[in-house]
C-alpha cells in the first residue's frame, strides 16, 4: 500500500530563527486533500557520555515550553551544515567539564515526527575526561548531573527523566554495557 502524502501547497505561517512553521495542503493516498502543519527544524545532535567511574554525564535545565527543569543528554541544535559529530562534541564541552577524545554515531531518530522534522543524532563519547574550558551559551544555564547505573534506573522508574532523547540514550546506556 502506498502511503505517501503528497505537498500541494506550502502556506508559511512563522520564520524564525532556526525554526519555520507552514500549513501545508497535501493529497492523501486516496486522492482526497488535507492539510498538515508542520515545524521545519535543522535537526540536533546530542552525546551520551560516560566517566570511567560509570557514572552518565547529563545535564539539568530549564525548559520553558514544560514549565520545569528537566534532566537530559548534552544536546544542541545543528548549526546550518554542520556536522552532527562536531555538534556533539562541542555541546558536551560547552555544557560540562568534560569533553570526549572522539564520538561514534549510534543512531538517529525523529523527535515528533507527527508535526515536525527535527532528526536527532545519538552520539556516544568515547575518551572522556573532564577538560573541557568551554562555556554555555550566554541564554543556556545548565548544571551539570552524574548518576550511577542504579542511580539512573531509579530515576528513570519515578519518571524523573522525561526527555526522549535521555530515554533513548540511557536505555541504550542500560542495555548494552
Amino acid at each position: 500500500m502506498d502511503l505517501t502524502e503528497t505537498q500541494i501547497a506550502s502556506e508559511p505561517i512563522f520564520n524564525g530563527k532556526f525554526v519555520t512553521i507552514a500549513r501545508d495542503t497535501v493529497r492523501l493516498p486516496n486522492g482526497n486533500e488535507s492539510y498538515r502543519v508542520v515545524i521545519r527544524h535543522p535537526g540536533a545532535a546530542c552525546v551520551l557520555a560516560v566517566t570511567e567511574q560509570d557514572e552518565v554525564v547529563l545535564v539539568r535545565q530549564w525548559r520553558y515550553a514544560t514549565a520545569q527543569a528537566l534532566l537530559e543528554l548534552p544536546a544542541g541544535k545543528l548549526d546550518h551544515g554542520e556536522d552532527p559529530a562536531l555538534c556533539a562534541a562541542r555541546e558536551l564541552e560547552e555544557e560540562t567539564p568534560y569533553r570526549a577524545e572522539r564520538v561514534r554515531l549510534l543512531h538517529t531518530f525523529y523527535t515528533a515526527p507527527g508535526f515536525c522534522d527535527e532528526k536527532m543524532y545519538l552520539y556516544l563519547a568515547e575518551g572522556v575526561s573532564a577538560t573541557s574550558t568551554r562555556t554555555p551559551d550566554e541564554d543556556e544555564f545548565v548544571e551539570t548531573v552524574l548518576l550511577s547505573r542504579q542511580a539512573v534506573k531509579a530515576a528513570m522508574q519515578n519518571n524523573e527523566i522525561q526527555d526522549a532523547k535521555t530515554v533513548v540514550g540511557l536505555q541504550y546506556w542500560l542495555l548494552n554495557s
